[in-house]
């Protein structure tokens, strides 16, 4: 039985860092090729000796595959293909080759030039990086080799993302990176078709969350924003550059609009400004609101919202601050919640999930304290509010995946231990699968049953449609296919009785059976014909019964023949029967004939022969 094997080297057990190693058919995948957000010692990238001890890696990986631009899923691809060393293919979508050096430079900007650490990449590495970069279109099959197929599918969660599908031979497995399976107001929900993956490899972060209506989450999160701005507080924001930031802008930008309010609302620049560009150049990636109003304005021109200066930190009065990064982990939002978190008119709303380290992690945890590096303790008066306005699937979403694809098996990352554990007895329970969690660095072995793909042929094919097609629709009727398996240049295929005969160059030989039946029915045998004529149409309702010229009975193979004993020239045992002088003779001969293939009705028909 072949192997597939899964070793995460990130996100096992564990959300951020995404880096999980797929080996199958000889091939080795790395799907995603992320940093952790939580740690800023070595710990925050994948541990890359685990694929070789020391030295470049492109001899021992056939391909990287990355889902989106997020950086705890690219973030340490500069380190890997520049400082560790990999010069193959790495995939992605359009709009994540686009977005994702602007957000590593950024990324860069921040630990290199305000942290001065050492041992990072440089931006000349970011661009020698996005160099071996191979842009994929949704449901374009790319043959990576001639043994290795790719497939991109939309996943929602934020511009560009998407989940693929991998094959070499008969094995694949889906992998998901992040996803969502409800649409929201700029991006739709996550699709892709029956394609019954050996495994499915889907995120769980939210594995426990049922998420309420997001109309109720809406309406309690412009009511809180416009209560703290009514009282004079200040309202922060902190969100990624791309995905949640769009969505609460529109949210936000329809509610000032509604109420009339007058309020200032702010977006810090520089990514964001690129962010809203590229919304514009891949709009087709968007939902079909924002396509449509697109001719008459752009969604991502906002009318209230402003561009963010610093100097706007120690402004007075009210205001709502869009701020990135999102964790509270670095940048512009952590400067302004250090100054406004002493204050307890002022709110943070954070809108998305928080990884353990970050400031946001802790607040959020109820910390009433925070201390950073220089010994600066930050006291947390104002109120911490926490919504999910988080663009990855939640259990039923993850549930309503697996229903939508019918893998196999099932491997959960990107989640914590705890709440993986909850969502795979619901898994096993529901859908009688096994389930998987790994942590990382350790490997999974799935063994799959050996596949053999045949070939069937299109006349055997339009065959069986026609005879399902002229019953009455049953959803749960089984479709089976007659045929003979036939191998021909190492291919096996499925054919009619004839194709083969054809390709060979053979006629047909057919074996007939032929039973004899005496029948005791006085009068003359057309009448006879016809009273047995009636009786089998009666009888085989679903068959079609037809009567020749000759006087002889059809139905599929099965040919039925009725002969007085004399033209029969039958030689009948015991002693010869009198016939009424000039009338027909009582006894009459029925002959039953089928061919092999019909075997079943032609014994059911000479068994009710026998029986009359």
């Amino acid at each position: 039985m072949p192997d597939i094997k899964i070793t995460p080297l990130g996100a096992g057990q564990d959300v951020g860092r995404s880096c999980i190693l797929l080996s199958m058919g000889g091939k080795n995948i790395m799907l995603d090729c992320g940093m952790h957000m939580g740690y800023n010692d070595e710990r925050r990238f994948p541990d890359f000796s685990f694929i070789v001890p020391e030295g470049p890696i492109t001899n021992h990986i056939d391909c990287v595959i990355i889902s989106h631009f997020h950086l705890d899923h690219c973030g340490a691809l500069p380190y890997m293909t520049e400082m560790v060393g990999y010069t193959g293919p790495i995939y992605m979508t359009h709009p994540t080759k686009a977005i994702a050096p602007i957000l590593l430079e950024d990324m860069r900007k921040v630990a290199v030039e305000r942290k001065g650490e050492s041992n990072f990449f440089t931006t000349q590495m970011i661009k020698d990086c996005m160099k071996k970069v191979v842009a994929v279109t949704l449901h374009q099959s790319v043959m990576v080799d001639s043994e290795l197929e790719i497939k991109a599918y939309y996943a929602g969660h934020v511009l560009g993302a998407a989940m693929f599908w991998i094959r070499v031979g008969s094995q694949s497995v889906v992998y998901t990176g992040d996803y969502n399976m409800t649409p929201d107001r700029h991006l739709g929900a996550a699709w892709i078709d029956k394609c019954k993956p050996d495994l499915l490899i889907t995120e769980s972060t939210y594995a426990t969350t049922i998420r309420d209506s997001k109309r109720c989450r809406e309406r309690d999160f412009l009511k809180k924003v416009h209560e703290c701005v009514a009282k004079g507080g200040k309202v922060l924001i902190p969100v990624f550059a791309l995905g949640r930031a769009q969505e609460l802008c529109i949210l936000l930008e329809t509610y000032w609009e509604r109420m009339n309010l007058k309020y200032p609302v702010y977006f810090a620049v520089g990514l964001t400004e690129k962010a809203n560009n590229y919304y514009k150049m891949f709009i087709t990636w968007t939902n079909q609101k924002i396509r449509k109003t697109f001719v008459q304005r752009n969604m991502f021109d906002f009318k209230h919202i402003k561009p963010f200066d610093k100097g706007y930190i120690d402004n007075p009065g009210a205001m709502v601050v869009f701020a990135t990064p999102g964790m509270l982990h670095a940048g512009l939002s952590l400067q302004i919640f250090k100054k406004w978190a002493p204050n307890e008119n002022n709110m943070v709303i954070m809108p998305g999930y928080c990884v353990q380290g970050t400031v946001g992690h802790k607040i959020l945890g109820g910390a009433k304290k925070v201390e950073f590096e220089n010994r600066q303790v930050v006291e947390v008066k104002m109120s911490v509010e926490y919504m999910s306005f988080s663009a990855h699937a939640d259990a039923k979403g993850i549930m309503q995946l697996i229903q939508y694809c019918e893998p196999k098996n099932v491997m959960l990352v990107h989640g914590e231990a705890v709440k993986m554990e909850f969502l795979k007895d619901k898994i096993r329970e529901e859908f009688h699968i096994d389930c998987f969690t790994p942590a990382n660095g350790e490997t999974c072995v799935i063994t799959t049953p050996i596949k053999i793909p045949v070939e069937a042929s299109l006349s055997i094919l339009k065959d069986e449609a026609k005879k399902y097609n002229a019953e009455p629709p049953d959803p749960k009727r089984r479709r089976i296919v007659h045929g003979l398996l036939v191998m021909k240049d190492n291919k096996i295929s499925l054919m009619s009785i004839d194709e083969i005969f054809n390709e060979c160059g053979i006629n047909r030989h057919v074996i007939r059976f032929i039973s004899k039946v005496k029948i005791d029915d006085p009068g003359p045998t057309p009448r006879t014909i016809e009273k047995l004529y009636n009786l089998l149409n009666e009888r085989l309702s679903g068959w079609t019964v037809t009567m020749a010229d000759n006087g002889s009975i059809n139905v599929e193979s099965v040919n039925i023949k009725i002969e007085s004993e004399e033209a029969a020239g039958a030689v009948t045992a015991g002693p010869q029967a009198a016939t009424t002088s000039g009338g027909p003779p009582p006894h009459k001969i029925c002959s039953v004939s089928w061919v092999n293939q019909d075997e079943d009705l032609g014994s059911y028909i000479l068994g009710l022969m026998q029986s009359l």
